[in-house]
């Protein structure tokens, strides 16, 4: 079953957002600080590939993700939308080829 972003949630840093998610996505804390440390898990790897991410945060039913200062939040927001809704837990490869 895919991830659902229920809401965008502003942080104090305006290069990141908080996504809180329809169901947990992690037991606890669990941070991504690059694309090489998101290497075992294939939701945190989409993020940095496909949205575009500099660092993730993963805990319960949220995540942070954190974008470049140049990189608009309205596109990163789709493609984390289009991410989560590809996952089906963060130890699950995206469904790319499901029907």
């Amino acid at each position: 079953m895919p991830f659902t972003v229920t809401e965008f949630e502003s942080t104090p840093n305006p290069n990141a957002v908080k996504c809180w998610l329809d169901r947990p996505i992690s037991d606890g804390p669990r941070s991504f600080l690059n694309a090489s440390a998101a290497a075992g898990d294939p939701v945190a790897a989409a993020l940095f590939a496909d949205a575009g991410a500099t660092t993730i945060l993963f805990n319960g039913d949220w995540i942070t993700v954190n974008k470049p200062p140049t990189a608009d939040w309205a596109t990163v927001k789709r493609r984390i939308k289009a991410v989560l809704a590809k996952a089906s837990s963060s130890t699950d490869a995206p469904d790319e080829h499901r029907a």
